[in-house]
């Protein structure tokens, strides 16, 4: 083979391995691109822990405002379970989890994800499960239920079955023997909607779930009483998959953050939750902070007034 020859078999050759590097790019797959792009955006997924149209809306919006604050973009849906939404992020479907209490810990007992901010409702990172009746059921004790039918809301809801089943343990009273019929009505609306229609005769769900039915059902207040409280629980939580890049991480996290703290961020959190507020864990010392320095004190060297 002449030199000639060599040359042109060699050019040839670095030609087409351009060509075929560019075609492998033009088909290298939308996964590939970074996260948070117009073609692979954030995944975000919501439990149904309430009106399903309520949170597809909010959900939308929050994304929305999300997206103007970070240059991000999202897709969010909300999952049939409370149970979906982890095993969507242990599966890597899901980037970001807006999970109830129970729901994180068992996906970061699971999957280990990261908690990325807390829930605050009028003010507080903690809030209650409750028991419910009508109010003309005649049922005035826990001790009343038995025999009747009981609603819970998820197997995996911390204010909506566990906790409340934990209250109930703890009287003596095992909701397997002590209730005719237990049900999971999926959400804690469908909870107190079940009361109010006199489907069940009692029901579990979280301290502000006749609240969030009072513009539909005006009376429901009136019509819906509490007979007890669980222990304070913490609130439920925004969290990420733990592969997600540290610096996506801080800029959702501040971008969620400015969003609860902006007007039209906060009603649309409201309207989605009842959320109030957005805090990371550091901020739940924020009133040991206030605290100092309502009393003047050198938080540096706590012995030294200011």
């Amino acid at each position: 083979m002449s030199f000639l020859q060599f040359s042109i078999l060699f050019r040839s050759g670095c030609l087409f391995l351009v060509i075929l590097f560019q075609v492998v790019g033009m088909l290298r797959p939308v996964s590939a691109e970074m996260l948070g792009t117009s073609r692979n955006p954030i995944r975000m997924m919501f439990v149904p822990s309430g009106d399903a149209q309520v949170i597809v809306k909010g959900g939308q919006e929050v994304a929305e405002l999300l997206q103007k604050e970070t240059g991000l973009h999202f897709k969010t849906s909300v999952a049939t379970s409370y149970a979906a939404v982890i095993e969507a992020m242990g599966a890597g479907k899901v980037d970001i989890g807006w999970l109830a209490t129970f729901s994180y810990v068992l996906a970061k007992d699971k999957y280990d994800v990261e908690l990325l901010l807390v829930v605050q409702r009028f003010g507080s990172p903690f809030y209650r499960g409750q028991i419910m009746v009508r109010a003309d059921s005649g049922i005035n004790s826990l001790k009343n239920l038995q025999g009747k039918r009981f609603a819970f809301v998820d197997p995996a809801s911390t204010s909506g079955h566990l906790y409340p089943k934990t209250l109930l343990l703890s009287k003596g009273l095992d909701p397997k023997t002590f209730f005719s019929k237990t049900i999971f009505a999926g959400s804690h609306n469908a909870v107190v909607l079940s009361i109010y229609k006199g489907e069940v005769d009692g029901g579990a769900a979280y301290d502000g779930s006749r609240a969030a039915v009072a513009k539909s059902y005006p009376d429901v207040f009136e019509k819906i009483k509490v007979l007890a409280y669980t222990k304070e629980i913490p609130n439920d939580t925004v969290s990420v998959r733990k592969e997600l890049p540290e610096g996506l991480k801080v800029k959702l996290r501040d971008g969620l953050k400015k969003i609860s703290d902006s007007p039209k961020g906060s009603k649309v959190l409201k309207r989605l939750y009842g959320i109030s507020g957005l805090m990371d864990l550091d901020g739940l010392f924020d009133p040991v902070r206030e605290a100092g320095r309502l009393l003047d004190l050198n938080l540096e060297n706590p012995n030294v007034k200011n």
